[in-house]
């Protein structure tokens, strides 16, 4: 029988918040995955409310947490800790990113965990891992990338590194993340069992360096990365150059130079002995760099330079502001920028889903719990607790709930 969705079936206990967990379970959710999101009492999910918010919760949290269910709870209780013992038997993963050590502090960590479900995958995503001498420290996103050498290579070279305006290594880690947990489920479908798994922020930031870990060591140090601002130091032309209207992205290959010199109308650049060799052009690139914005200046518009270098098959593209990308026809089509309706929010775009699958459409339709929203059915469902059980619970406060907004 052909499965509706890839996770369909697959039940996940979310410890997760901020971006990098919170990405991994969105996305499962939207593979349809049952997602039940565990925050703890009193507050919930830290970033329910951080920044800009609609309808009284941020859009950060709106983003990153649609399609899960909510169970709040007091992990500190007997009660609340059984509870949450009983639902790691009926789960086949647990994904947390807490500091490593907290989840064992909460009485679920990998140890308790397995023994009660020897079959369970478990996720443990971290800055720095559950071991090694940075282990016990924190850190976000930008600590990542400070130690993965990555951020020593991002800005101008005679001033401080840049930071990124988005959450590359947050979200690059919770795909990596769900790499490895589709593929310790498959495992477990063969056969192979139950799985701790190690996902960090350090470790996906390192695997970003294509080049510059092999170059400095096969070069024994003598070539050592750097920042180089706008334009590539080991392939030129190719950066960000300025055109006549704002800033036009080009990467041109070695094999595409000759096609590149004609399509700027300068064929006597092949013959250019500064630029003759990919060598060479790197060595004279402010010279090239130079000669290439002066064309792109001459233009009509960066609408007719993008169109000639497309023509020629040179991969281009226009330096795109956030709302401009977002309005660009490819996007909207695709499904890339989504158009969402969330209770309390109102109707507003964010993030498309990024894996496609042709059999398997996805979930369009999917709603950001508020907190505690779902105390009642997953205890219910997963645990057989009847309603009053679950209401002396809130009474106790073991359990705790938002108040959910009247529809408007």
């Amino acid at each position: 029988m052909k499965r509706k969705q890839i996770l369909e079936g697959i039940k996940v206990l979310d410890f997760t918040q901020h971006v990098a967990g919170p990405s991994c379970t969105r996305m499962m959710a939207e593979m349809g995955a049952e997602i039940i999101k565990v925050e703890l009492a009193p507050t919930g999910d830290q970033v329910r409310y951080l920044g800009y918010q609609k309808g009284g919760r941020s859009i950060y949290f709106l983003q990153q947490n649609r399609g899960k269910q909510s169970l709040c709870l007091d992990a500190k209780t007997e009660r609340g800790q059984q509870i949450l013992h009983d639902l790691i038997k009926q789960v086949d993963v647990l994904v947390e990113n807490f500091a490593p050590g907290a989840i064992a502090r909460l009485g679920c960590g990998w140890e308790v965990a397995s023994r009660l479900n020897p079959e369970l995958i478990m996720c443990s995503i971290s800055t720095f891992g559950q071991s090694g001498p940075l282990a016990d420290l924190p850190g976000y996103d930008y600590i990542g990338q400070a130690y993965s050498g990555v951020s020593s290579l991002i800005g101008e070279e005679d001033r401080g590194p840049s930071l990124p305006g988005a959450a590359l290594g947050d979200t690059m880690t919770g795909a990596h993340a769900l790499a490895a947990i589709n593929g310790a489920l498959f495992n477990r479908a063969m056969g192979g069992g139950g799985d701790h798994l190690d996902i960090t922020l350090l470790d996906s930031y390192f695997h970003c360096h294509e080049m510059s870990v092999g170059v400095y060591s096969a070069s024994n140090g003598k070539v050592a990365p750097r920042r180089s601002g706008s334009h590539q130091r080991i392939l030129c032309p190719t950066g960000a150059f300025k055109g006549r209207d704002g800033y036009i992205m080009i990467v041109a290959t070695p094999q595409q130079w000759p096609a590149f010199c004609k399509a700027i109308d300068m064929p006597e650049l092949m013959e250019d002995t500064r630029f003759a060799h990919i060598n060479d052009r790197v060595r004279n690139r402010f010279e090239l760099i130079a000669l290439i914005e002066d064309w792109l200046q001459r233009q009509d518009s960066d609408a007719a330079s993008i169109k000639k270098l497309e023509a020629a098959r040179i991969p281009v593209a226009p330096v795109l502001s956030v709302p401009e990308a977002m309005a660009h026809p490819h996007l909207v089509q695709r499904g890339t920028v989504r158009t969402v309706t969330q209770r309390g929010a109102g109707t507003f775009q964010m993030p498309g889903m990024p894996l496609r699958f042709k059999n398997h459409p996805g979930i369009e339709e999917l709603e950001t719990p508020y907190r505690g929203e779902h105390n009642v059915a997953i205890l219910q469902r997963y645990l057989g607790l009847s309603e009053q059980e679950v209401t002396r619970m809130h009474a106790e406060g073991v359990l705790l709930r938002e108040d959910i907004p009247a529809a408007g």
